[in-house]
């Protein structure tokens, strides 16, 4: 499907998941996954106004942030390395997959280097499942306190991945449960500071994502394609 179609109708979707939830549109943000994509697809994305990129892999990113990366917001959504951060930070203004501690530490070092503060995402393992990356939920509040002292990370919110359902529906209590968690550190004011963001929802379950309360949604197939 070409972009002058896809975006008007992935548009629509999300303004009636919007109105759903009485939210107000402008509260969720589109990244456009452009992993599977080429060169000159992913140029194609930000011609047509969608500013926020990501990525999952730096050594399939790096070619198109050398090419754009001046053009876009650049959101690092993929497991990170540790000996990836170096490549990362500086570089992506997001990165949505902070899950354990010596990975924080590493990127708190490379943003200190550079002089800057890096804005994270903790991703949240919500549905339990072993294929997939993130803290355990019981695990989340220990990572809080173990990363407070780290001056050069601000957490900007929550991220987490459902499992793949034939009906979309069946994704929501992961969803509710990340909101949950959200909302229950921003009530006990572990940080000092408010933590505003839920990165969730991809092509499969956006809609019941928003109806949730994503702010932040990542989608690549729906949206861009696959090549």
């Amino acid at each position: 499907m070409l972009l002058t179609q896809s975006i008007p109708l992935v548009e629509e979707r999300i303004s009636n998941a919007c109105a759903r939830a009485g939210r107000d549109r402008n509260e969720v943000q589109i990244i456009a996954v452009t992993k599977y994509v080429s060169l000159e697809t992913t140029g194609l994305v930000l011609q047509h106004g969608l500013q926020h990129i990501g990525e999952n892999r730096w050594q399939d990113a790096q070619a198109k942030w050398e090419a754009f990366g001046d053009q876009g917001t650049w959101h690092f959504i993929g497991h990170l390395q540790t000996n990836k951060v170096k490549d990362v930070v500086g570089k992506f203004a997001y990165i949505h997959s902070l899950d354990r501690l010596s990975l924080a530490k590493e990127i708190d070092k490379k943003a200190a280097a550079l002089g800057i503060t890096a804005q994270c995402f903790i991703q949240l393992n919500v549905s339990g499942e072993e294929s997939k990356y993130g803290l355990p939920p019981e695990e989340f509040a220990g990572f809080i306190d173990a990363i407070r002292s780290l001056e050069h990370i601000r957490v900007v919110g929550l991220m987490t991945m459902a499992p793949y359902e034939a009906e979309p529906e069946a994704t929501r209590p992961v969803f509710r449960g990340l909101r949950e968690l959200r909302d229950e550190l921003n009530r006990n004011k572990v940080l000092g500071y408010e933590v505003p963001h839920l990165s969730m929802g991809m092509s499969n379950d956006f809609e019941v994502a928003i109806e949730e309360g994503a702010t932040w949604i990542r989608l690549g197939s729906v949206l861009v394609g696959k090549e």
